[in-house]
């Protein structure tokens, strides 16, 4: 089947890739914006641009839906691995990406790659490598004033920034009056994807996300891997947490080297082609 994109979402997150080997097109601010925009484009949360095979390894970029370009991310990293088994770019079920926050490695657990696990590194607490301006220290459980409110915060990298809050009750409704508004503080010199999060039990946590250059999100494999990792520091779950989410369930284990395994479905959606209308403006 000739196509220009495949579609595919991870719990309502969902992705277009453009593989260059198929079709290349300049990818733009106002090219990723129009194709993100789900009334004027084909509407998804960002786009993922690959693989570009380099030395053996295929090289992604994750772009935003504002035209940002993102350094990691746990769905799309997942999402893209499917599109490689889809494609029959894979040889093994091992195997390796390399992104702007690192090289993450990847397992297909099922025979239709519908459930990936990505191990997503390490975590790290340190306000000079999240960035978070001021100091250099870790930011654990600090206090933090916005718009009349304070907040606990702890912020932490997982190859790209994360701040999570700890909350006794989440909702939709939080993560939009708040999130935009931390995302893009002073703090914050890179921006920052925001969680409100809910420790539910010892091995469960709930969170709701504000994804940096995206907005309100259903799911996201880097903000439950930040928030796991955070609720996992500050004493509050089990080195094992599901994190809940309004699109779905995804599952952390943070072994004792610190890695964070991050497992979670994919579900694909569509290939497409671009109509002659939409390639007009994608290459005015």
């Amino acid at each position: 089947m000739k196509f220009d994109y495949a579609k595919y979402h991870a719990l309502g997150n969902d992705y277009i890739v453009i593989d260059p080997q198929i079709k290349d097109i300049p990818l733009t601010k106002e090219v990723i914006e129009l194709i993100c925009h789900r009334n004027f484009g084909v509407g998804s949360d960002g786009i993922l641009y690959g693989p570009i095979l380099e030395d053996g390894q295929f090289r992604l970029r994750i772009f935003n839906p504002d035209g940002s370009e993102a350094e990691k991310s746990g769905n799309g990293i997942r999402i893209f691995s499917r599109y490689l088994f889809d494609t029959g770019y894979l040889s093994s079920d091992d195997f390796l990406i390399n992104t702007l926050g690192g090289v993450v490695k990847v397992k297909i657990l099922n025979n239709n790659a519908s459930l990936i696990q990505v191990d997503m590194g390490k975590a790290t607490f340190t306000s000079s490598k999240i960035p978070v301006a001021g100091a250099v220290r870790e930011v654990i459980n600090e206090s933090f004033a916005i718009d009349g409110h304070e907040f606990k915060i702890t912020c932490v990298s997982v190859g790209n920034p994360h701040c999570v809050i700890l909350q006794d009750e989440v909702s939709k409704s939080l993560a939009e009056k708040f999130g935009s508004l931390i995302e893009t503080n002073e703090l914050f010199p890179n921006r920052i994807n925001v969680q409100f999060m809910k420790v539910i039990d010892s091995n469960n946590i709930q969170i709701e996300i504000w994804e940096r250059g995206a907005g309100y999100t259903l799911a996201s494999g880097s903000s439950s891997s930040a928030s796991a990792s955070a609720a996992y520091r500050l004493g509050l779950t089990e080195n094992k947490v599901s994190v809940h989410m309004q699109g779905g369930v995804i599952d952390i284990l943070i072994d004792s080297d610190g890695h964070i395994h991050m497992t979670g479905s994919v579900t694909s959606v569509s290939k497409g082609v671009f109509s002659s209308d939409l390639r007009q403006q994608i290459c005015e």
